[in-house]
């Protein structure tokens, strides 16, 4: 570990010779296991988190478990937290090499869109598409002080349009507002990937697959340990892995 002068008066930052990892919505579910899949691999992992106790909780029981992790806490849908998380993660580390936007919000299931709730969709575009866009550009300052910085984003299935289009393949029913937001969010990564080629970020999308989380009242199929397993593939990716797709366990998933 070595010291580097601050960007503020007086101040060093703490230059950390470990990957350092940022997982949003990582006190629970998805987010969680894919904090402890990075912190088992050896990497110092930031547990963002809007809820205090539950960050707390989870920081302790992963540093139970034998792993490096540090509470952030993270409200994606609120700049000024962003911006708070961003000075933690400099002051503490200096950079960030792995960034996981795993935040996310779900409407209801099935959900028409003639009738569905215009509020629905602000809130769900809020922090499955802004929030992904608001810490990701937060974060790259500290990403491009990275050898090997990775950016992975949580997608899924019902945000492929070649999947809700294709005959035969049933992903749940009608999605009004939580599906398209995947589906932005998919059309956004490609253009990241466009502008982050040739700079050694690679960005890609993961689908965990139909997980029991909160987001579905647990009725998922998949362990929330089996959808992280995607999502720690692409964040420990070597420099010429893949950029600007998405990902399931089985490999690429068509747009």
């Amino acid at each position: 570990m070595v010291l580097e002068p601050g960007r503020g008066a007086g101040m060093l930052v703490v230059v950390s010779e470990k990957a350092i990892a940022l997982v949003t919505g990582a006190n629970k579910g998805i987010g969680y296991e894919i904090a402890a899949g990075l912190g088992a691999r050896g990497l110092s992992v930031g547990v963002g988190a809007r809820d205090r106790r539950r960050r707390e909780d989870a920081v302790a029981k992963l540093r139970a478990a034998g792993a490096d992790a540090f509470g952030v806490p993270l409200d994606v849908t609120d700049g000024g937290s962003v911006t708070a998380a961003v000075r933690l993660i400099e002051e503490r580390t200096g950079r960030l090499d792995v960034l996981v936007n795993n935040a996310g919000a779900a409407g209801g299931w099935p959900e028409e869109p003639t009738t569905m709730d215009l509020e629905t969709v602000r809130r769900l575009v809020e922090t499955n598409v802004i929030g992904v866009i608001r810490v990701t550009n937060a974060m790259l300052p500290l990403l491009r002080r990275s050898e090997h910085p990775r950016i992975v984003n949580q997608s899924s299935h019902v945000g492929s349009l070649t999947l809700q289009t294709a005959p035969g393949v049933d992903l749940g029913g009608t999605s009004g507002a939580y599906a398209p937001t995947k589906t932005y969010l998919n059309a956004v990564t490609i253009q990241y990937a466009k502008e982050l080629s040739g700079t050694g970020i690679l960005i890609n999308n993961a689908c965990p697959g139909y997980v029991a989380t909160d987001l579905n009242g647990s009725r998922g199929t998949r362990t929330p340990e089996q959808g992280a397993a995607i999502a720690i593939r692409l964040a420990t990716l070597p420099d010429d892995g893949p950029t600007g797709q998405l990902f399931d366990d089985d490999g690429v998933v068509p747009w």
